[in-house]
This record gives structure tokens, sequence and C-alpha cells, in this order.
């Protein structure tokens, strides 16, 4: 059996496994039950390494030692694995989720929060602009500015992309609905598509033809994206300036005045 490149490449980064491993562990598989000579010819891996490799499969859950002798592995379902790898990867988000929790208890976060307060002191708040790249850091970014918000979130995008982003924005404008935060939304797009993200997250947003895409906190802070709806990597800018984001909210909510806009 020859092991296509392609396949071995793309299983050892979806499975996180090294080339050793992967090789084996396919070849397993088309055995089902299979010696370590026999994965050795296989696979192509050397001998000497195969007994090694099908231990490491084994302790991550790839494999099965069959009781007898000659030794013989079984290689696991595919689909099994997948749960396995998911429910641990489950667990280990929640430790992270759980240690980062804890972690503004300690004194050195305490430290870092008096390095910040020290280092932002002397900038002038206009200065303090900055790129924001991928979308997890967009949505973090989304995050930050909807837990500083204190009396007004206006949020200016498509319905395409609200609905992409709806898993952060959507428990955003509950909790600011329970703080009696004003929220101002504003859709572009295709109107059957505003009217099923509407009717969705229950909300009533204003339609516009204007295809900008920004989030504006108290005219305070703004985070703009300068990328396509659509575009491979998005890029967003920050900006802390209160002239700025003053005057683009005043822009924005004129054209909901305007005639032929829709609520």
């Amino acid at each position: 059996m020859i092991l296509k490149p392609e396949l071995v490449k793309r299983i050892k980064d979806y499975f996180g496994l090294n080339i050793y491993e992967t090789k084996v562990w396919l070849s397993l598989l088309t055995k089902g039950i299979a010696s370590a000579g026999e994965v050795a010819e296989l696979s192509g891996v050397p001998r000497s390494r195969t007994y090694d490799v099908l231990e490491s499969l084994e302790k991550r859950g790839f494999a099965i030692t069959k009781i007898g002798k000659p030794v013989k592995y079984i290689s696991v379902k595919p689909t099994d694995i997948i749960e396995k790898m998911k429910i641990e990867t489950m667990h280990d988000a929640q430790e992270k989720v759980k240690s980062l929790g804890t972690l503004k208890e300690t004194p050195e976060y305490a430290e870092l929060e008096q390095l910040h307060i020290v280092g932002v002191a002397p900038i002038r708040s206009q200065d303090i602009t900055g790129s924001v790249k991928g979308r997890s850091n967009i949505l973090a970014k989304v995050r930050e500015l909807a837990d500083a918000v204190e009396q007004e979130l206006l949020i200016c995008t498509s319905a395409h992309d609200f609905e992409d982003k709806s898993r952060v924005l959507a428990p955003i404008l509950e909790k600011l609905g329970k703080q009696n935060v004003k929220v101002k939304i504003a859709l572009s797009g295709d109107l059957d598509k505003i009217k099923k993200v509407s009717h969705k997250h229950s909300i009533k947003p204003r339609t516009v033809e204007n295809t900008g895409r920004f989030f504006i906190a108290d005219k305070k802070q703004a985070l703009v994206m300068i990328t396509p709806d659509h575009a491979d990597e998005e890029i967003g800018v920050w900006l802390n300036s209160e002239f700025f984001t003053t005057s683009l909210s005043t822009f924005v909510e004129s054209t909901f005045k305007m005639p032929g806009m829709k609520q």
C-alpha cells in the first residue's frame, strides 16, 4: 500500500500526530489488526521505531493492544477517536478558562494592571489607536467595547456579518438589555436576510445602504473594519478618539432619519 503524501499531511494536521504516527495509524487502519512487523512493512516506518510509535498511539487512544502472542494491535474507529478528542479539548478549554478566571485574584495580575495604568497615563486618548487582525481578536475587541459601554452601543454592519458574529453579539445584546444600555443596530444587505436575522435574534435594526462595518461605544471608542465582509482575514482599526467617534456616530444616526430608511 502506498500512502498518499497529501493524505498523510492532512491527517497529521487534523489529529495532531507526527509523520511516523500518521503513517503507522493509517497502515493499521487498512489492516484492522496487525503486528508491528506488518505495520512497519505497510507504512515504510523503520521497524525499530514502529514499536515506540504503536505504544504512543495506544496511549493516545488510536490503537489497542490485542491480548495474546504474538503481540498485535487493533485499530480504533476514527469516529471514536474524534469523540474522544472533542471531550479532551472541551475539558482542556474549561480548565484553561477556570485558570484565567482566577488569574485576576493573583498579585501578579495586580502588578500587570499597575504597569498598564502607569504606561497609559501620560498618553493622550486620541493617540491610542491600533490595528486588530484576525476574527478571534476582532471578537475579543467587540466584547471589550461592550464591557466598557455605559450608555449606548452602536452597531453598523451587514446582516451576514451580524449572523457570523451572533454567538458573541447575542449574549452581549442580552447583557446590555438587562443593564438598560441603549443599543442601536443598522444592518445592510439583502432585505430577506435582514428580516431573518432580525426575527432570529429578536432585534429591531434599521436597514441602511451603508456597507461600512463598525462598533461604537458611548461615542468614545470605535472598532472600524477596513476589510470587506467576506475577506479571508478580518482587519479592523480600534480608535479611542471621542472627536472621531462622535462624528462617525452622528453620520450614522443621520442615515436613520433619511427618507427610505426602514426600521
